[in-house]
């Protein structure tokens, strides 16, 4: 039920919409939906993609975040068991999730939920194995600090929202696993917009949502940074 959560956020959110109320409804018919209209990738199937009311065609995002979510949910779990780390990391899953299709449909990247994942990182931060408030502060810090500085230099190529969620994942990950994060956001995103513009699907100075690579980065670095960092120094 979680992924259905997540369509409710990633729907409302932008439109400035309670995520509470009204309940769950087809957009199209403003029907209210059911429990069993509400079953996780089974209801869409079972349904052909279509409202049972009005027949309208449903978005095809809305299996693709509850399998997303799934999987996501799944491997957590087989890499923490049953655990505190478990929750905290399903709740970074949960944020990261919304802000990469949000970011991906609307460009915009919510206050509401990179200031609420801020304030949980840094409760998480106390709780976590090996990672404490100060240096979730200093990994804020210099998350924020490091793509403070092109959003000053060049406006047009950063937005005020891929800092802001910097800050997030910064404070999620910790120092120095915020460089692993920035890192792998940098080179993935600069992958496929170079693959983009050889295929013409993008000019060169065409805009790309960064938050996905971001968020995609972020969630790697909260579960892995510190080995991939290791890794990587070893290299030289």
């Amino acid at each position: 039920m979680t992924g259905s959560f997540l369509n409710v956020i990633i729907d409302r959110l932008p439109r400035g919409v309670s995520i509470v109320h009204p309940p769950s409804h087809c957009d199209g018919c403003g029907h209210p939906l059911s429990p069993i209209d509400l079953i996780p990738l089974l209801s869409f199937l079972w349904l052909r993609g279509k409202c049972r009311y009005c027949k309208a065609k449903l978005s095809l995002r809305v299996p693709l975040v509850e399998l997303a979510t799934g999987i996501v949910f799944a491997l957590l779990a087989m890499l923490y068991g049953i655990s505190l780390q478990l929750v905290m990391s399903i709740v970074y899953a949960g944020l990261f999730i919304s802000l990469f299709v949000i970011d991906m449909e609307h460009g915009i990247l919510p206050d509401k939920i990179v200031f609420t994942g801020m304030a949980l990182s840094l409760g998480f931060s106390f709780l976590w194995t090996g990672r404490g408030p100060v240096n979730a502060l200093i990994g804020g810090g210099v998350g924020l600090g490091l793509l403070l500085i092109p959003y000053i230099i060049s406006r047009r190529g950063m937005g005020l929202g891929d800092v802001k969620l910097a800050g997030f994942l910064g404070l999620a990950t910790g120092f120095p696993s915020v460089l692993v994060a920035l890192l792998l956001a940098i080179l993935a995103g600069g992958a496929v917009a170079i693959v983009l513009v050889l295929f013409r699907k993008k000019g060169r100075k065409d805009a790309m949502p960064f938050g996905p690579f971001l968020v995609t980065a972020g969630l790697i670095a909260v579960l892995w940074g510190e080995p991939l960092l290791k890794w990587y120094l070893r290299l030289f």
